[in-house]
């Protein structure tokens, strides 16, 4: 076996890129696995070529669909691949990245979510599940899906916000370490403090000097609502803490 390859899955995403540069920094091989390098992990096309020699994966895929019944396709069918040529290999551990109270939801990629953390820690290849709060790069990304005609309508919710680059050293950490024997199942890492979903948005408008209003709204459409408002998605006692903090990633080279 080739020393110090290690697969990257969704190696070109926002976390997946900066895994690959933690590990080329830390002096392993990164491998890429993404359409864009002509491997499919739904289809599992080049899959094996792609994870020969490799020690083990970071799996930072993610389903381009929103929609709860192709998102769970999309997880399921990877993370089955991934152990399933992985093992084949002699790959020794797949770290996937989740979000925090994803085992809370009811309905969604949420959902999808917890079908994808059930089929890789049910796998034959030893894993972990690092789960993340949300990125400190969804803010923006929330703001734009909720724009109409001017106003942004936000979901009120507490959160602890993550840099993405945080997460990912998490994972490399992860990958890399000594595993005498079977890691933690879950854990999870967040941002330095608690924050206000609405509050952050209004900061990064009035940062970037875009016009559009912040309006904090309850969508009593979603019948998981109620885990953002009361605060079930913030990390657990146990939980790595990591900055930045938000103001600081939106004075950093990471924004954007």
């Amino acid at each position: 076996m080739v020393e110090n390859r290690i697969a990257v899955a969704g190696a070109t995403g926002r976390v997946g890129r900066h895994v690959v540069t933690g590990l080329e920094q830390a002096g392993f091989v990164a491998v890429p696995i993404s359409r864009s390098v002509g491997v499919d992990l739904v289809g599992g096309e080049g899959l094996e070529d792609a994870l020969y020699g490799v020690d083990a994966v970071v799996d930072a895929a993610t389903g381009a669909s929103p929609d709860q019944d192709e998102a769970t396709r999309f997880f399921v069918a990877a993370a089955q691949n991934l152990h399933r040529v992985g093992s084949s290999v002699g790959a020794s551990r797949i770290v996937s990245v989740s979000i925090i109270g994803v085992d809370q939801f009811t309905a969604g990629y949420g959902v999808a979510k917890q079908r994808h953390e059930e089929e890789i820690l049910a796998g034959s290849v030893s894993a972990q599940v690092v789960r993340a709060s949300q990125f400190h790069e969804f803010v923006p990304l929330l703001i734009a899906w909720g724009t109409d005609g001017g106003v942004s309508r936000l979901q009120r919710t507490r959160i602890q916000p993550v840099a993405a680059r945080a997460v990912a050293e998490v994972l490399v950490e992860a990958a890399t370490a000594d595993w005498v024997s079977d890691p933690e199942r879950v854990v999870e890492v967040a941002g330095p403090r608690e924050e206000d979903l609405a509050a952050l948005a209004r900061l990064f408008v009035k940062r970037t000097g875009d016009s559009v209003q912040i309006e904090e709204v309850v969508n009593e459409a979603d019948p998981d609502h109620h885990l953002y408002e009361s605060g079930a998605l913030l990390p657990g006692a146990s939980a790595k803490l990591a900055g930045p903090t938000f103001e600081e990633w939106l004075d950093s080279n990471d924004r954007g």
